[in-house]
């Protein structure tokens, strides 16, 4: 199994609703591991939907299939600006009653800056070829790609508990058998995300670098039978 790990540098704010607070739209601090995954390419979807649902469990069962792992995404570099946006829907006809009024929606978006970076790794039983650039969120903001050289894992079946702080974890995507004593949720949308997770697993998979000694639990795939967004 390969390891790369990933870096993305925003040309661009980005934008995508995490919560809501009256007229401010939120953008979270995270990247979602399925939302990385249409970015990276490895997820197709049509352009046009006749039912406007998300089919996340076909359309990333050929990752799986493929035996690629993509992880969220946590910031290593992040700041926020606010932008406020005002439009009114397009009249393509005209009535003559005065009660005919163009009100507009109005609000503020609480968007990620220029320059802020984030941090992934993708998991791969055979090389990967990944883009240089890719695009992501509503605005479709454009972002630089940097892989390290992949780093060969090793496999461990050992039953033992260990804290993940390298990145956010999926918990929907956790193999079966392993649990979570302690972390920190992320609400966000499709699914919620942890961070500094405490996980007592079966199998790991093991790397070295400059940091040290690290592990993420072995059989993660993407979970999203059923998951309808």
């Amino acid at each position: 199994m390969l390891l790369y790990e990933c870096q993305l540098e925003f040309h661009d704010n980005l934008f995508y609703e995490t919560r809501t607070l009256g007229r401010l739209y939120e953008t979270g601090r995270l990247l979602h591991n399925i939302a990385l995954c249409y970015a990276l390419g490895l997820a197709q979807t049509p352009f046009y939907h006749s039912d406007d649902v998300p089919r996340y469990d076909a359309e990333l069962a050929a990752v799986n299939e493929a035996g690629i792992y993509v992880t969220p995404a946590g910031a290593l570099d992040i700041h926020y600006v606010i932008s406020t946006f005002k439009y009114g829907a397009e009249q393509n006809y005209a009535m003559m009653a005065k009660s005919n009024r163009n009100v507009p929606t109005y609000g503020r978006a609480k968007e990620i800056g220029v320059n802020s970076r984030f941090r992934f790794l993708v998991l791969a039983e055979q090389p990967v070829k990944f883009p240089d650039w890719i695009r992501m969120g509503i605005w479709l903001s454009k972002a630089r790609l940097m892989v390290s050289a992949p780093h060969e894992l090793r496999l461990v079946h050992q039953r033992r508990t260990e804290t993940i702080r390298a990145v956010p974890l999926n918990p929907a995507d956790l193999p079966a058998g392993a649990s979570v004593n302690v972390f920190d949720l992320v609400s966000m949308r499709p699914t919620s995300l942890i961070e500094n997770a405490e996980l007592h697993a079966e199998s790991w998979w093991v790397w070295t670098d400059a940091g040290g000694t690290n592990y993420l639990p072995a059989g993660m795939r993407h979970n999203v039978l059923g998951l309808r967004g």
